[in-house]
């Protein structure tokens, strides 16, 4: 991953793009993680998500910003390849479920143990504009045997329809992006996915475009 030009990135289109064109409303800013080995775990309904979530962070810090992205995807062709690792700087992982966990989260946990902030998407691919598909268990299998990450939920509401799932025309909308608490520990792969649910559902209620769009 090339630091300067991630940073070039987020700072003359991410930005830009996101505070000047969205109109993003955001709560609780001060829960985000600086440091890590942390997780945020968010919603996912646009490429946009992403992208929102680097806006957040200062400069200094949005070169440990990791997301976690299906290798299908974005290794499918040379230049989204070299995109998609040398700029956005995401840790590919395989979705055919044909490796053993270890190996799908090696390099998650090396990122981890450099103290990066994984950007991840639970429900594991962009669903319909702004409804939350069934969450998946990865992120417990992840974690499970590691008590020094700790999870920071975001939901983000409006981004779904400024450019939805299959759509290459951006559409400026008000967004919302609320940070909850961070998530306290679990046992199991239930548990953490029925609390991370319940922050969801709890963080939607808080975004001022909610009632307007549903």
């Amino acid at each position: 991953m090339n630091r300067i030009l991630k940073v070039t990135f987020v700072l003359l289109i991410v930005r830009p793009l996101a505070l000047l064109l969205l109109g993003l409303n955001i709560r609780n800013r001060n829960k985000l993680p600086l440091k890590g080995p942390a997780i945020i775990a968010a919603n996912h309904n646009s490429h946009l998500d992403t992208m929102v979530l680097f806006s957040l962070y200062p400069l200094s810090k949005v070169h440990k910003l990791r997301p976690i992205a299906a290798a299908d995807y974005f290794l499918s062709n040379r230049f989204l390849a070299w995109f998609s690792l040398n700029v956005i700087g995401i840790i590919p992982i395989s979705r055919t479920g044909a490796s053993k966990k270890d190996d799908i989260f090696s390099d998650c946990h090396q990122a981890l143990d450099q103290g990066d902030i994984l950007i991840l998407f639970p429900e594991g691919t962009r669903g319909e504009p702004e409804r939350t598909s069934r969450l998946k268990k990865g992120i417990y299998y992840l974690v499970k045997d590691r008590n020094d990450v700790q999870i920071v939920p975001v939901v983000t509401h409006g981004l779904g329809r400024a450019l939805p799932r299959g759509e290459a025309l951006f559409v400026p909308f008000n967004c919302d992006v609320v940070i909850g608490d961070a998530l306290t520990p679990v046992s199991s792969s239930s548990e953490l996915i029925n609390l991370l649910s319940t922050s969801y559902t709890n963080l939607l209620g808080n975004c001022l475009t909610y009632n307007k769009l549903d």
